[in-house]
C-alpha cells in the first residue's frame, strides 16, 4: 500500500489504516485548556452571591415601591370612595328627661337614656379629663392611631383578644357610625372614615358627637345622663373631681357602674381618677391648687331598687299631658329628647310619701291616700300623691280615683249658680281628688276656676318648645265664694297648723267623708290659702270574689281615719309653708319674668 508522503490516500484511493500519532495528540491539550478555563471561571458560591446582593436587593427595593405605590394608590382610590356614614338609628334616639319645678330629676321615658346637648354645655375642665383619660393627642392627631391599629390588626390576625387605644375619633366612628364586629375590613373602613371626619370637621364637633353617644355604664349613654345617673346634676354644673371620675369610668364602665356601692370598684376606679387628674395637671389643664383641693366625689347608690316609689305617678300623668301638648304620642315624647320641667316640688312629694307610710293599713283591706296640692288661681299642681308603689299598683288614686264625695262639697250646696266647669264638678257624686281640690281651690281664688296643669315648660336642644298658660275664668261671684268658704270651715289657713308635743293638729282643715257613724268609706281634709291648697283623701277597699279585682270596703277604725287625714294635711301644709319659702305662684311668676 502507497502512502504519499503527506499521509493521503493514493491515486488508487487506498489510505493508510489509522491516522498518524502526532494528528491524535494534538486533539487532547485542546480540550484540556478549555476545562482549564471553566474551572478557572465558576467562582465560589460565597462570591458568586456577594456578587448578586447588590442586583437582587435591588429588585426587592424596586418591588417595594411598587406594592407600596399601589397599596397608596388604593388607600387613595378607598379613601376617596368611602363616605362617612349617618348614625345608627339607636345612637340619635333619646329619652325624655322630667324635672321638678326646681330642676331636681324626677325620671325619664324613652327606649336610651340618652340626651344631646351641645359642647358649650360642657365644662372645659370635663371636656379635658375625657381628653386625658381617653386619647391625650386628640387635640394635634390625624383621627388615628397607627400603633393601636397595628396592634389591633396583629391582635385579629392572630386570634388575641381584641385591643383598644383607638383614638376619640376612632371610637366615635366605632360607636355611633359602624358596627361592633371585629374584623380587618370593618378596622379598615373604620381608619379611613376617623380620617375623614378629621378632615371634614372641627376637633370640637368630633368631641360633642363622642360625649354625647358614649356609654358611661348605668344605662347612660352621654355625658347629660352620665352626670345625672352617677351624681343627680347637669353635665354643665359637674366639678373637676366629678368631670374626672366620669372620664375615668369610660375605660371600663360596665366594671366602674358600681362605684359608691362596691368597695373594691371604687377603690380602683380611685387609683384611675388620681391618674387622670395629674394628666390634667401636668397638661396646665386645671391648676396645681385644683389638683391639690380634688376630692374623690361621692356617687349616688347603685344598682337602684327595684322600683322608682311613687314618681312614676307623676311622671304619666306629665308624659301624657306635655304630649297633648305638643299634639304628638306618648311614645314619640318619649324618644323625642324634650326636657319636661313640670310643676311638681319633689321635696314636699317625699315629704308627703313619709307622712303616709305611718298608717298601719287594716287586715284583709288596704288603705289608699291620696293628696293633691295646688296652686289658687294658677292652677299648677304642686303635689300629687296617687299611691306609694307604682309596681304593685299604677293606677293613680289622685288622678283617676273616684270615690264618694259625701259631705265635702256641702259647703257649695247654696251657691246656687256655677259657671262651667264648676258647675259639672258639683253635680258630680264621687269626684276625682284633683277635681275636689280644684273646686276648693276657686273658693280660694275668690271665685276664679283655674284650669289643673303638671308641665311648666318644654324644651329640645336647648329651645323652648312650649311654656304653660294658665286657663283661669269666674265661675263665682267673689261673695258667693266667701260664703263658701265660711260654711267649709276650710280657711284661709296661714295660721291653721300648729305643732305641739311633736304632732301636727289641723285647725281649720275641713274634714268630711261618706258612710255613717264612725264607719266611714271615704274622709276628706281639704284646707286652703292664697298660697295653697290642700286636699288629703283616704279610702279603702278590699279583695273581690273574682281573681284580680276588688271592691269597696270600710275604712279602719284604729287609727281614727279624721284624725289621720288631718295629720297627714297638717304635716304637708308646715312642709310646704314653712321657712318662709317663695310661694308656688311666686316661683311661677318669676320664670315667667325670666322669659
Amino acid at each position: 500500500m502507497n502512502v504519499t508522503g503527506n499521509g493521503t490516500r493514493d491515486g488508487n484511493g487506498n489510505g493508510p489504516d489509522r491516522l498518524p500519532r502526532p494528528a491524535r495528540t494534538a486533539r487532547r491539550p485542546r480540550k484540556g485548556r478549555l476545562s482549564e478555563r471553566r474551572h478557572r471561571e465558576r467562582a465560589p458560591l460565597r462570591i458568586r452571591l456577594r456578587r448578586n446582593w447588590g442586583r437582587r436587593l435591588r429588585r426587592l427595593f424596586y418591588a417595594f415601591l411598587t406594592l407600596l405605590a399601589t397599596l397608596c394608590a388604593a388607600a387613595v382610590v378607598a379613601y376617596h370612595l368611602t363616605s362617612i356614614p349617618k348614625p345608627h338609628p339607636e345612637t340619635v334616639t333619646q329619652s325624655t328627661v322630667f324635672l321638678d319645678s326646681d330642676g331636681a330629676y324626677l325620671g325619664r321615658r324613652g327606649p336610651v337614656d340618652r340626651q344631646d346637648i351641645p359642647l358649650s354645655a360642657v365644662p372645659r375642665h370635663v371636656q379635658d379629663a375625657v381628653i386625658a383619660a381617653e386619647n391625650r393627642s386628640f387635640r394635634t392627631d390625624t383621627g388615628i392611631s397607627p400603633r393601636a391599629i397595628a396592634r389591633a390588626t396583629l391582635a385579629t390576625l392572630t386570634g388575641g383578644d381584641p385591643q383598644g387605644g383607638s383614638t376619640i375619633t376612632q371610637q366615635y366612628v366605632k360607636n355611633a357610625l359602624l358596627s361592633p364586629e371585629h374584623s380587618l375590613s370593618r378596622k379598615a373602613r373604620e381608619a379611613l372614615i376617623a380620617i375623614k371626619l378629621d378632615r371634614t370637621r372641627t376637633k370640637d364637633e368630633i368631641l360633642e358627637g363622642y360625649l354625647d353617644t358614649v356609654y358611661f355604664g348605668r344605662g347612660a349613654a352621654g355625658i347629660q345622663s352620665a352626670a345625672r345617673n352617677y351624681f343627680g346634676v347637669d353635665a354643665k354644673d359637674l366639678t373637676v373631681a366629678q368631670g374626672a371620675a366620669l372620664a375615668s369610668i369610660l375605660n371600663i364602665p360596665s366594671y366602674y357602674e358600681k362605684a359608691g356601692s362596691d368597695p373594691k370598684v371604687t377603690a380602683k376606679l380611685e387609683n384611675r381618677w388620681e391618674w387622670v387628674l395629674d394628666a390634667m395637671a401636668a397638661s396646665g389643664s386645671i391648676t396645681a391648687k385644683q389638683r391639690a383641693a380634688a376630692r374623690f366625689p361621692a356617687f349616688r347608690f347603685y344598682p337602684p331598687g327595684e322600683t322608682e316609689g311613687q314618681r312614676q305617678y307623676l311622671i304619666d300623668v306629665a308624659a301624657k299631658e306635655a304630649a297633648d301638648r305638643l299634639g304628638i304620642t306618648e311614645d314619640r315624647l318619649a324618644s323625642g329628647g324634650y326636657s319636661v320641667t313640670t310643676t311638681f316640688d319633689l321635696a314636699l312629694q317625699d315629704t308627703a310619701a313619709q307622712l303616709v307610710q305611718k298608717h298601719p293599713g287594716g287586715k284583709d283591706v288596704r288603705v289608699h291616700t291620696a293628696i293633691v296640692g295646688m296652686v289658687p288661681g294658677d292652677g299648677a299642681v304642686r303635689l300629687l300623691y296617687g299611691g306609694s308603689d307604682y309596681a304593685r299598683q299604677s293606677f293613680n288614686d289622685a288622678v283617676n280615683g273616684a270615690v264618694e264625695a259625701g259631705t265635702a262639697l256641702e259647703p257649695f250646696g247654696e251657691v246656687g249658680h256655677a259657671d262651667e266647669p264648676l258647675g259639672k264638678l258639683l253635680k258630680t257624686a264621687a269626684p276625682t281628688p284633683l277635681n275636689l281640690a280644684s273646686a276648693y281651690a276657686a273658693v280660694a281664688a275668690d271665685g276664679r276656676y283655674a284650669t289643673a296643669y303638671t308641665v311648666a315648660r318644654i324644651t329640645r336642644e336647648g329651645r323652648t318648645v312650649y311654656r304653660a298658660r294658665t286657663d283661669v275664668r269666674q265661675v263665682l261671684d267673689e261673695k258667693v265664694a266667701l260664703r263658701a268658704g265660711v260654711r267649709s270651715g276650710a280657711g284661709p289657713t296661714p295660721v291653721a297648723v300648729a305643732v305641739a308635743a311633736g304632732s301636727a293638729e289641723a285647725k281649720g282643715f275641713a274634714v268630711a267623708g261618706a258612710g255613717g257613724g264612725i264607719t266611714r268609706r271615704t274622709v276628706w281634709a281639704t284646707g286652703y290659702d292664697s298660697r295653697l291648697t290642700l286636699t288629703v283623701a283616704l279610702f279603702a277597699d278590699r279583695a273581690g270574689s273574682r281573681k284580680g279585682t276588688t271592691v269597696p270596703a270600710q275604712l279602719p277604725n284604729e287609727p281614727s281615719p279624721t284624725d289621720f287625714a288631718q295629720r297627714v294635711a297638717a304635716g304637708t301644709w308646715e312642709a310646704a309653708t314653712k321657712g318662709g319659702s317663695k310661694s308656688a305662684a311666686e316661683r311661677d311668676a318669676a320664670d315667667r319674668r325670666e322669659e
